[in-house]
């Protein structure tokens, strides 16, 4: 089978740690994990399910910190190495599309953070009589200029592509409840102007496999390569004593990202260290970012750790489309 490659600009900065010795997994933790602590902003308990992107020879995040009364806020972030950050400790405050200031949102939370053309675009939960999804997009990463949700509520986990696909811009989303959600499957939709959202497709149902049998969620910005759109989500499963999020990852196809090549049937990564099994939210891993280089097929990923804090694991890309083929989802047999 040729080399997988990723569609990409070099970007030989990103952070990375070897496979540890007698480890066999496709995906690995940092052994330094968490990246960032629950107490990196002052007046926020948790930092969390937050996406990071390069910018000007090192990177920019947007981050979700949960304040002391209880509601999540976005926060702006800056790293030489994505490793040691200095965030904002005042939140991010939005302009309209007429340069005049916004109210200050009602709370935001999970946020996903790609360049499309000219722009960067902020994707997160809004609230919009209940949950929705919020747009931005930014220049400088310092004026924010807010556009219209995306959606009618309730939804979560919109996430864009990097590049029109067919001429319109396309993002995944996963209608959901006002609550906490029993359910989730992941859809597209498309736009020709990131106003008017419509096509609207099915992508992945959650399925009868346990560790994702009850929700599903697009994680980081799906990554452009030769075989198709790697989509890594997140997975949860409702066990006897709560939800537990594992990390999952998808093959889409290039021109039609409706469509799945392949679906893993098992997951890459679960929570099994302290980190990700104790916390606000006891077991959960939850993706939200990636950073990627083309020249060696090296993949950083980003994820919330216990909804406290955020964490980082790694992976070659070769592998990971190799096991999602060598694990595809079947039909429940019998």
């Amino acid at each position: 089978m040729p080399r997988t490659t990723i569609v990409g600009e070099p970007l030989p900065n990103i952070p990375w740690q070897d496979r540890p010795s007698g480890c066999s997994d496709v995906v690995w933790r940092y052994d330094r994990n968490p990246v960032v602590p629950r107490d990196a902003i002052p007046g926020a308990d948790r930092v969390f399910n937050s996406a990071v992107v390069p910018w000007e020879g090192g990177f920019v995040g947007v981050f979700r910190a949960d304040r002391r009364n209880g509601y999540p806020d976005l926060y702006v972030g800056r790293s030489p190495d994505s490793l040691r950050w200095d965030i904002d400790e005042t939140a991010i405050r939005f302009v309209g599309e007429d340069g005049k200031p916004r109210e200050p949102i009602v709370y935001g939370y999970d946020p996903r953070v790609v360049k499309v053309e000219d722009d960067h675009y902020v994707t997160w939960c809004n609230y919009f009589h209940g949950p929705t999804i919020g747009m931005a997009r930014t220049r400088d990463f310092a004026t924010f200029v807010q556009l219209e949700n995306a959606f009618l509520p309730f939804n979560r986990n919109g996430v864009l592509f990097p590049r029109r696909v067919g001429g319109l811009y396309t993002m995944l989303s996963r209608p959901s409840d006002n609550g906490h959600t029993p359910f989730g499957d992941i859809y597209l939709s498309q736009s020709p102007d990131m106003t008017f959202w419509g096509k609207h497709r099915l992508v992945l149902k959650a399925p009868h496999y346990w560790w994702k049998n009850t929700k599903l969620g697009a994680g980081p910005i799906p990554i452009e390569t030769s075989e198709g759109w790697l989509l890594i989500y997140h997975g949860v499963c409702q066990t006897c004593s709560g939800l537990v999020y594992s990390i999952g990852a998808a093959l889409l196809d290039l021109e039609d990202p409706s469509g799945v090549l392949v679906d893993c049937a098992e997951y890459l990564l679960t929570p099994q260290a302290p980190y990700e099994t104790q916390g606000f939210v006891a077991n959960v891993t939850f993706p939200c970012a990636s950073l990627q280089d083309p020249a060696t097929g090296r993949i950083a990923i980003f994820y919330g750790a216990a909804d406290t804090t955020c964490a980082l694991a790694f992976a070659h890309v070769d592998e990971v489309i190799e096991y999602i083929r060598a694990h595809p989802s079947k039909p429940l047999a019998g």
